[in-house]
């Protein structure tokens, strides 16, 4: 707004016209300035906005950028930060300006020490080319011999080897039948991905010996069926992965470990993750992967801040990951990571809590209607209990953390395409229906 003297001028009236959205009178708009308010009913609940950002280089002082990106898109835009907005920032950036990466031959180097460098088990990896291939010829280049255990009919996130349609037509049993590559062929013939098109049984095995091992493909969900093969085995199932080791430990495995395990401290100079490994990493190059970041609660603490200083609203934040929602369609589960959040504020932890509009609508106050109605269910809402578990009132919303429902949001709002978003604004996602009126 304009800097004026005496009488309101047209410029400050154009801007609060366009802040509000409705035409104002020059009392109201006096009123409006006077009091810092608009009386008027609040018609917008949660928004979700993709901050554009430059591109991110190693070295980049990350908080810095947030907030001025932040910032600049509020001038642009022509919106307000408020108290408990989130301010979200996908891990891919906070791991590019750590520098946080690693060469194949790191991997293969780790791989060798840890596993033996003669046959290693590699079990359960999921189908990517991004998620795992870079990842496999790292493990591969660390061998002899790989022998390659998938899961069928489908990875752990959902990527399909066949269908269950094809299976049940096979006459096989998942659970029970182990599969060589010559089976599976005369069972299933060749069997592309519905999105990528790739053949993960040929390409994985070609990945493999193109580093110089020996690749041996099996088809079980059994982890117990490596140990015919190998007693050294890298468990590679993300978010399974603790019962995969339990299991292969108490069956006799000599040595058990899992993509957590590996490079999770520098090898000749390379990125690591102390938490995580190489879980949570990508394709960056044909010889490298980035991968997850590592400690950034610093980094979230101080965006908290500098928005703090700048503008006085004390907002959350949060770095995060791949979202945790299913494709209906391709049955995909889209969390890949090992968690949606990477690090965020204090203010984020917890789940929701949460009453049904509907229920109360339906039930309690299924008598009521028009403003009559609306009063009551905001009493409700004002009146409710700090912990709503168990309660039927509130049965039927989401009972997740609050860091995964709105790391998915953000996740879903950014893509991981050329939208050039990494930095999501989510306001209002903890109002509720009392809030504005």
């Amino acid at each position: 707004m304009s800097t004026c003297s005496g009488a309101v001028c047209e410029a400050c009236r154009s801007a609060v016209y366009r802040a509000a959205g409705v035409r104002l009178d020059w009392a109201d708009l006096i009123t409006f300035i006077i009091q810092g308010e608009w009386n008027m009913e609040r018609k917008v609940g949660t928004v979700s906005r993709g901050i554009r950002c430059p591109i991110i280089r190693e070295g980049d002082h990350l908080a810095d950028i947030i907030v001025t990106s932040v910032l600049e898109a509020a001038e642009s835009e022509g919106f307000s930060l408020h108290d408990r907005d989130v301010i979200a920032a996908t891990e891919s950036i906070v791991a590019r300006a750590q520098g946080n990466y690693a060469s194949i031959d790191a991997i293969a180097k780790d791989v060798r020490e840890k596993l033996g460098g003669e046959t290693v088990g590699v079990i359960f990896p999921i189908l990517s080319r991004n998620r795992f291939s870079v990842c496999l010829k790292g493990i591969a280049r660390g061998a002899k011999k790989i022998v390659l255990m998938l899961s069928y009919p489908s990875d752990e996130v959902g990527n399909e080897l066949v269908s269950l349609d094809q299976v049940d037509e096979a006459g096989i049993n998942p659970y029970s039948d182990v599969l060589d590559v010559a089976r599976y062929r005369e069972l299933f013939g060749e069997n592309k991905h519905r999105f990528t098109g790739v053949d993960y049984v040929a390409y994985y095995s070609e990945l493999i010996r193109e580093q110089g091992a020996e690749a041996e493909v099996i088809f079980a969900n059994n982890p117990r069926e490596i140990l015919k093969y190998t007693k050294h085995v890298l468990a590679c199932d993300i978010h399974t992965r603790a019962r995969t080791k339990r299991i292969l430990k108490s069956a006799g495995a000599e040595v058990v470990l899992g993509m957590d395990d590996i490079l999770t401290s520098p090898v000749d100079g390379s990125g690591c993750n102390e938490r995580f490994g190489l879980l949570g990493s990508n394709k960056s190059t044909e010889e490298s992967v980035k991968l997850f970041p590592r400690e950034c609660t610093g980094l979230v603490e101080e965006v908290q801040k500098q928005i703090l200083e700048k503008t006085g609203k004390h907002v959350e934040v949060m770095v995060y990951g791949d979202g945790a929602f299913k494709d209906p369609v391709g049955k995909i589960w889209e969390l890949a990571d090992p968690c949606v959040s990477v690090a965020n504020t204090k203010g984020l932890e917890g789940t929701p809590n949460e009453l049904k509009l509907k229920y109360l609508a339906d039930n309690d106050f299924k008598e009521l209607s028009g403003k009559e109605l609306q009063d009551a269910i905001s009493k409700r809402i004002q009146e409710k209990k700090e912990n709503l578990v168990g309660d039927m009132v509130s049965q039927g919303t989401t009972p997740r953390r609050i860091t995964d429902l709105i790391g998915s949001l953000c996740d879903l709002t950014s893509g991981s395409g050329d939208k050039g978003t990494p930095v999501i604004l989510v306001q209002g996602y903890f109002d509720n229906y009392t809030h504005g009126k």
